[in-house]
């Protein structure tokens, strides 16, 4: 699998961003062509206690040609512009392919 890895620090309107996120942003994101798994991981905590970061989202694709096709795609255009409009101040992108290790 290769993903698309958005990792969002704690928003100053923390109900302002899951409004925009789960109404606009995520229906938005899913429509990129391509997309086998939209995953949000909301963040609890660490073994210190807070954290700064607010979700960890993942774009999963099968393999590295179909994200990028994804990535030129109009709908990830459109993602990307929304991402921009309501949280570039707080977000980061990376890319990552999964490497899956089985217990023993």
């Amino acid at each position: 699998m290769y993903k698309l890895i958005a990792i969002y620090k704690i928003p100053n309107d923390i109900d302002a961003f899951e409004k925009h996120y789960n109404e606009v942003h995520g229906p938005l994101a899913a429509k990129v062509p391509g997309l086998v798994e939209l995953r949000v991981n909301k963040i609890q905590g660490t073994p210190a206690g807070a954290s700064n970061l607010h979700i960890i989202a993942e774009m999963v694709f099968k393999n590295k040609d179909d994200f990028k096709v994804a990535m030129k795609s109009e709908e990830n255009a459109a993602a990307g512009k929304d991402l921009m409009s309501f949280a570039k101040d707080i977000v980061s992108i990376h890319f990552a392919e999964e490497v899956v290790t089985k217990p023993l």
